[in-house]
This record gives structure tokens, sequence and C-alpha cells, in this order.
């Protein structure tokens, strides 16, 4: 990494560490009032170089990198987003519930509610394109499953 790329992106971290930043457009302006004379292109190479990602925290999106996000809130957005995108339908099934993915897709929808540790789910278990997961003794398998069903906009 060049010596200017390496200041800029420090001064990119620091700027993000604020976590007021919510666009690209926002740490351009940023970068030039310190002086960085960049484009928005070079700070959208610098930004997923960097791993930074959008996360909503009390209704404002900011960018954060990897090492300022919390484990399990970059394992809740992630599922929120993987169960919204690849799930079909859910349904219970004495203390299991039962999930429905397009074919090769239930490994997906399973490894990141491993990832997200949900207290409710003893475990996991993926096959091609469904996924039952093991409701721990004493949980609803009802309204997991119903609140699994909001997440997959399938109700």
């Amino acid at each position: 990494m060049t010596g200017a790329r390496s200041r800029r992106q420090k001064a990119i971290a620091e700027i993000i560490g604020t976590g007021t930043v919510g666009s690209q457009e926002e740490v351009t302006a940023r970068l030039a009032s310190l002086g960085f004379s960049v484009t928005q292109a070079t700070v959208s190479r610098d930004l997923d170089q960097m791993g930074a990602v959008k996360v909503k925290r009390g209704g404002a999106t900011a960018y954060s990198l990897p090492d300022q996000i919390a484990e399990s809130d970059w394992a809740a957005q992630r599922l929120q987003q993987i169960v919204g995108d690849w799930v079909r339908s859910v349904e219970a099934a004495g203390n299991m519930i039962v999930m429905k993915t397009p074919p090769g897709s239930a490994h997906l929808v399973g490894l990141a509610l491993d990832q997200a540790k949900l207290p409710e789910i003893a475990g996991t278990v993926s096959g091609d394109d469904t996924l039952f997961l093991v409701v721990r003794d004493g949980v609803n398998t009802h309204q997991v499953a119903s609140n699994f069903r909001a997440l997959s906009g399938t109700q």
C-alpha cells in the first residue's frame, strides 16, 4: 500500500470512528476538509478495501469498520438480510422449525443462524433446500417461527 493511500485510509478510519458518516459523499467531503484530494470512486475503493459496511443503529445508518462492530450486531444484521433474501417458507413442527430455501441455499441460512448464536435455538441441520432448527425446551416454537416469517417476509 502506498504512503498516500495508507494516510488516506487512516483518515477514513478516524472519520468513520465518529459513527456519523452515512455516505461516500460525506467521507469524500470530510477528507477534502482534511486536505485530501480524492474522488468518490477512490473513497468507494478504500471503503471496500477496509471492509467498511453500513450499519443501522438507533434508526440511523452509518459506516462502520469490522473492528467497530460488535459481533452480535454484525451477526444479527447479517441474519436479517440472509433470512429476508433466502428463506421461502417457515413452519413450526414440534420443537423444530423447518425453513425452505431455493436449492443449494439452506447452508447459507444455517451458517448465519449459527453465527448469530440465538439463545432460543439449540442447533441447526442444513440440507440442500431445507433447514431444521431445534428450539430449546421452554421456548414457544410457534412464536420463534412467527418471528422468522416476519424476517423472511413470508407471513
